[in-house]
């Protein structure tokens, strides 16, 4: 891959009329340059089809387009590692954490909580690791360890969907609360008198937010 010539090939689309739009959705926590999501794929789809042949990630320059100021290039590096994330490992995992604390807003985290997921559900020992991050200080990390069997249907592990919300009960943080409501209303589509359960169970601890959102399903 021609790294720089994507790069600059996308610097060259900016669009400002769109790029003031783009940034006030993110509530302003980030610049842009303007560029939609059907042309950032555009634009970089040639470049990722000749990297896919390598069969391996390439964490340069996924943290060079995590370094870069605008958002669009952390959602290019976050399309490129959805097209590698048959690659990704257990090893991978801190490079994804870094990507997780660095520029966070729930953009790019529930990207991020897809690939880990599909890390863990192969890995034990990944699983347990979000059971630690279901406690960290950082609230990305709480969400990622919250959100990360989104999907899964019959295949999440009920026991420590349980723990892991039961951890993060009580809390006033929106992007905590939120986490919860979508992993309950996700698994209420396949289990949902287990999910009806739960909330009978945690009713009193669980945020209005959280169960507004669980109950949308059942």
């Amino acid at each position: 891959m021609d790294f720089t010539n994507l790069l600059k090939k996308i610097e060259n689309s900016a669009n400002a009329e769109q790029a003031v739009k783009m940034s006030a959705y993110m509530r302003d926590q980030f610049a842009f340059l303007g560029i939609p999501t059907p042309l950032r794929k555009a634009l970089h789809k040639e470049y990722f089809q000749l990297a896919k042949k390598e069969k391996q990630i390439d964490w340069n320059f996924i943290n060079n387009c995590w370094n870069l100021p605008f958002r669009e290039y952390q959602y290019v590096a976050l399309d490129y590692l959805m097209l590698m994330k048959k690659y990704l490992t257990a090893s991978d995992i801190p490079n994804l954490k870094q990507l997780a604390i660095s520029k966070s807003w729930w953009d790019t985290v529930d990207g991020i909580d897809g690939l880990i997921g599909d890390i863990a559900l192969t890995d034990p020992e990944v699983e347990q690791l979000m059971m630690t991050w279901s406690t960290d200080d950082n609230i990305w990390l709480r969400r990622i360890a919250i959100d990360h069997q989104l999907s899964r249907k019959g295949k999440t592990n009920t026991d420590l969907l349980e723990i892991i919300i039961a951890n993060n009960l009580g809390q006033t943080e929106f992007f905590i609360n939120k986490a919860i409501g979508w992993s309950l209303r996700d698994y209420s589509k396949t289990n949902p008198q287990w999910v009806r359960e739960f909330i009978e169970k945690y009713q009193e601890r669980l945020a209005p937010l959280s169960i507004r959102e669980s109950s949308k399903y059942l």
